[in-house]
């Protein structure tokens, strides 16, 4: 079997990408790509940043080259339209036509939510930051293959403060939580859509450089006190990425499994590329 080729889709524009490399030393699409590679070192990962202008694929490459593609999380709001939103859109389109297996992390879900039909809005019920708590697994996501061996109820790094108000014709939801959906399966044109409102490929530290990012932000919503507990709050996020099994900070923050054991915690992307990745990849040996 040839390696697996995967195209990453930074859902980002440039001025924000700058800011998460001066903050961790990688952009959205570099780190998703970092992920990839440490689930499946073979996986050949190409990244393209369609938010920044007219979209041409790494190489030459055809979108049909791809045994599957995933759309990292974004700062912009799908509502709010423009040309770096509408090319995300259109080419998200574009890819479900041809057929290629597609994963979306929050961005990356309502992306393609709109693309197929779907609609989007900011949440009623505010912000959701940090952690997403006691998601729980519906019927059909015990049964679906994104959550193959996860936890029924779970947290996840989570920061957005939009949710996908109505789905796609034919979806089914697979997580939800106080806050709203939080994962989702259909099917648009010829391609099959898992998403989830989370980001099952972060670390601690990239909720911790996007909380000082945000910075008055979060204090301005209630989110945090005031900027000493915003920070305080980075800097334990930060030992917690030096030290996972901190029995005091998982204790803090009331972490599970699905966050301390980082192979439940990466599981959902995991169950994508052995599920719709890999039998794309063998067909084209």
């Amino acid at each position: 079997m040839s390696a697996p080729r995967l195209l990453i889709l930074d859902g980002n524009v440039a001025s924000i990408r700058a800011k998460l490399d001066a903050a961790v030393g990688y952009d959205s699409g570099t780190g998703y790509a970092r992920m990839l590679k440490r689930l499946d070192p073979s996986l050949e990962c190409e990244i393209l940043r369609a938010a920044d202008g007219p979209v041409a694929l790494p190489g030459g490459a055809a979108i049909a080259d791809y045994d599957g593609c995933v759309m990292t999380g974004s700062a912009l709001n799908v509502y709010d339209g423009g040309a770096a939103i509408m090319r995300q859109i259109d080419l998200v389109k574009a890819i479900l036509t041809i057929g290629i297996p597609f994963f979306g992390s929050c961005w990356g879900l309502q992306v393609a939510t709109v693309a197929a039909g779907g609609r989007v809005e900011a949440n009623t019920l505010g912000r959701e930051f940090g952690f997403g708590r006691r998601i729980a697994l519906t019927d059909a996501g015990r049964r679906h293959p994104l959550f193959a061996g996860k936890p029924d109820v779970f947290e996840a790094p989570t920061i957005h403060r939009d949710v996908v108000t109505t789905l796609p014709i034919g979806a089914t939801v697979l997580a939800t939580n106080e806050m709203g959906l939080q994962a989702a399966a259909f099917t648009f044109a010829n391609s099959e859509v898992w998403g989830v409102q989370y980001h099952p490929e972060y670390d601690y530290i990239d909720i911790a450089a996007v909380a000082r990012r945000y910075g008055t932000a979060l204090v301005t919503d209630g989110t945090f006190a005031d900027a000493h507990s915003l920070e305080q709050y980075a800097v334990e996020l930060e030992q917690l990425q030096r030290d996972p099994a901190n029995t005091a900070l998982n204790f803090r923050h009331g972490l599970g499994p699905g966050m301390t054991n980082e192979h439940l915690r990466r599981l959902e992307i995991s169950n994508w590329l052995q599920v719709m990745v890999t039998p794309r990849a063998r067909r084209h040996v």
